[in-house]
């Protein structure tokens, strides 16, 4: 069965507890979405759900209000109520955030458990009682195996993102859950696509299942997900120069860059370290804790950038992520929709952004059968493009500095100058070098590039030498990205202990155990003497000179 309603309905309109309708108006929430106002209906009357819809539609909601509505007006007892087993330890805590907001006027006990995190904290919560248990799939077996997660009072289990716990080999786990649970439970099973493993675990444990299904409308190419989708066919070996470009181009407020594998991963961050921006590695190679200290530096937007592998990225729910780049095409049409769903949410708008080769544009084709949204063909922004948005940014920056006064030293300084220039000149100067100060240099995307736009570090070197003629030389230092350095850590030591200056700082490229350093060629013996003496992050460092690396 599936609906389509013409009128979106209110929150009151959806039989819902009033407590709840008061904590969603609350936040902020006018209206349900459209997943919301087809599923709430039916899960609030004990009915199964069989709920296809991409990700980013408000599924979360769309179950975490019904299973608190139970709770409202029948409260549990001490043994779990509910369990929503999800793919990902970033979505289970995504999750419980959202059933404690919903739910923190009804008292309401949510515990997060995932794999990776110490099992103490969570037998603790679990022996004193909770309500509602958001798990990831191994984890929750495994409390299930040891007797500490007891469903014999479960009332309603919600399977969310099934799809993606199929394909990450979950799927004798969720049936060990499916089977312990009470016969009478109410099930929910959520997913964007329904392949034919889903198809038969749906059958076998929801009982008469309202089926609601979104699919874009004719028009939803224009009025769908306020998600631009474009394409960019580059060559292989130019993927670099039109990232850089790209990056010039949008300034995005955040980016997630997807990568096939974790060495692809890597490697990209460190290209883009190099060149002095934000970025951070997200992949399946890292500690619960590494992962998790990226993403809160992303949430607390001191990381701009984060490349990651599908797996690892899944589940992140970061509002302010302006812009998803897949710099390689996912491995299918399902992917790619989980991909750009980490985009555009919470009502924004976002930019999806793919590179593809030229023998790629059949499985983009694909794609936009699949997602029934059109992927628009465009070239890579000139440079003439890029200065022109440039110039468009500059207008409104002195624009704003106008409006906002305070100008009377700089008013001071124009009336001197304009004693033997003409104002006109001296205001078109001042624009001039705040422009050069921000323009990226001019490389084709015929040649290789490092990726970014100009770093904070000062001019970046020309061709083998400094910007004064003097050649360059790369020392090692013995510290990388595993102690945490920055390339601010590095500049500031090289400044406080050698008295080098920006200008005498090149490129810094930073790996996992090392960092490769440009400086004057004629301040090399003099650095690596003083080295000894350095400390980053409050670790002592020893330095000597680059050996030649493979690019």
């Amino acid at each position: 069965m599936t609906s389509h309603p013409t009128d979106t309905p209110t929150f009151a309109d959806l039989a819902l507890h009033s407590v709840l309708v008061e904590a969603v108006s609350a936040l902020g929430y006018e209206a349900p979405t459209p997943i919301q106002a087809e599923a709430i209906p039916p899960l609030v009357e004990g009915r199964d759900i069989l709920g296809l819809a991409a990700t980013g539609t408000g599924k979360t909601a769309a179950f975490s209000l019904p299973i608190l509505h139970q709770l409202a007006t029948a409260p549990g007892a001490r043994s779990v109520t509910a369990l929503v087993v999800v793919p990902t330890r970033e979505l289970a805590r995504q999750v419980a955030r959202a059933l404690h907001s919903y739910g923190k006027n009804l008292g309401v006990r949510v515990l997060p458990v995932y794999g990776g995190a110490p099992m103490g904290p969570q037998l603790r919560a679990l022996s004193r009682g909770v309500d509602v248990v958001v798990a990831t799939p191994g984890r929750a077996r495994d409390h299930l195996e040891r007797g500490t997660l007891q469903l014999g009072g479960l009332r309603m289990v919600v399977l969310d993102e099934a799809d993606e716990m199929l394909d990450m080999g979950f799927q004798e786990d969720i049936e060990a859950l499916l089977e312990s649970a009470p016969k009478s439970r109410q099930t929910a099973l959520f997913s964007a696509t329904l392949p034919r493993r889903l198809e038969e675990i749906a059958a076998a444990h929801l009982t008469d299942p309202v089926r609601v299904e979104l699919r874009p409308s004719k028009d939803a190419a224009t009025t769908g997900p306020a998600v631009e989708q474009v394409a960019h066919v580059v060559r292989p070996g130019d993927r670099d120069a039109a990232l850089a470009r790209i990056l010039d181009f949008e300034e995005p407020e955040a980016m997630l860059i997807f990568r096939r594998t974790r060495l692809g991963v890597d490697e990209l961050v460190e290209s883009l370290v190099s060149r002095g921006l934000r970025a951070e590695p997200l992949h399946g190679g890292m500690s619960q804790s590494q992962r998790e200290r990226v993403m809160a530096r992303l949430r607390s937007r001191s990381a701009d950038l984060v490349v990651a592998t599908d797996v690892a990225a899944r589940g992140i729910d970061v509002p302010h992520i302006t812009h998803v780049l897949n710099y390689e095409l996912p491995t299918s049409p399902e992917a790619y929709t989980h991909r750009i769903g980490r985009t555009g949410r919470a009502g924004r708008e976002g930019k999806a952004i793919t590179l593809i080769s030229r023998r790629e544009r059949r499985v983009l084709r694909r794609i936009e059968q699949v997602t029934g949204r059109p992927v628009h063909l465009r070239p890579v922004p000139t440079l003439d493009e890029l200065r022109a948005v440039q110039l468009d940014r500059l207008r409104s920056r002195v624009l704003e500095v106008a409006g906002a006064g305070e100008l009377e030293d700089y008013r001071t300084l124009v009336a001197e100058l304009a004693r033997d220039h003409d104002p006109l000149d001296i205001a078109a100067a001042a624009l001039k070098a705040l422009h050069e100060d921000a323009a990226p240099e001019e490389e084709s995307l015929e040649l290789e590039h490092q990726p970014g736009p100009r770093a904070d570090r000062g001019p970046r070197p020309q061709g083998n030498g400094h910007p004064d003629g003097i050649p360059w030389a790369q020392i090692q230092l013995s510290l990388g990205r595993m102690a945490g350095i920055s390339p601010g850590d590095i500049v500031g030591a090289l400044a406080n202990v050698a008295g080098l200056g920006t200008r005498d700082i090149g490129s810094i490229d930073i790996v996992e155990r090392s960092s490769f350093v440009e400086i004057r060629a004629d301040a090399i013996e003099h650095v690596l003497s003083l080295v000894p003496r350095m400390h980053l992050r409050g670790r002592p460092v020893y330095g000597r000179r680059a050996r030649p690396r493979q690019r």
